[in-house]
């Protein structure tokens, strides 16, 4: 469980209760009591943390993309905007079969998207957030600024 903290001397709290910003927990324990140096930064960071569900989803995130075949493909995806199982398989040098199993991976973390034309099925990214993550690790070579 977290700590309960106060401020050091010259407390910028009162000692009432202070309000809480709205979506933030802060769990009592049973240990003792920390000092803090800046208690104005502690509350920025637990305002920033906010949701400790939002911080697991993105932590769930985060692992899915680690992978260095599943990056592989989500790059490969990036840039072509749009490709099929065999020519990703190709591109990434892989198999078909380890492509369509990280692709339901991907699939069910919501990271692509696939649609079929004809007998062709095409994934793209779908997650904008992923999309610009690429754009910081591998920037596009035909513009100056990479963008």
């Amino acid at each position: 469980m977290g700590y309960r903290a106060e401020p050091v001397m010259g407390s910028l709290w009162p000692r009432e209760r202070r309000p809480v910003p709205e979506g933030i927990i802060r769990p009592v324990s049973t240990e003792p009591v920390r000092p803090l140096i800046d208690p104005q930064r502690v509350e920025d960071a637990l305002a920033g943390l906010g949701d400790r569900a939002g911080i697991d989803e993105w932590a769930q995130r985060f692992s899915v993309v680690a992978d260095p075949s599943r990056l592989t493909l989500l790059v490969c995806i990036h840039y072509a905007k749009e490709i099929c199982v065999s020519d990703l398989a190709v591109a990434a040098r892989m198999t078909d079969t380890a492509v369509s199993q990280a692709l339901r991976l991907l699939r069910a973390h919501g990271l692509v998207t696939a649609h079929r034309s004809g007998r062709v099925v095409r994934y793209r990214l779908t997650d904008t957030t992923v999309h610009d993550l690429i754009h910081r690790v591998r920037p596009h070579s035909d513009t100056p600024d990479g963008k």
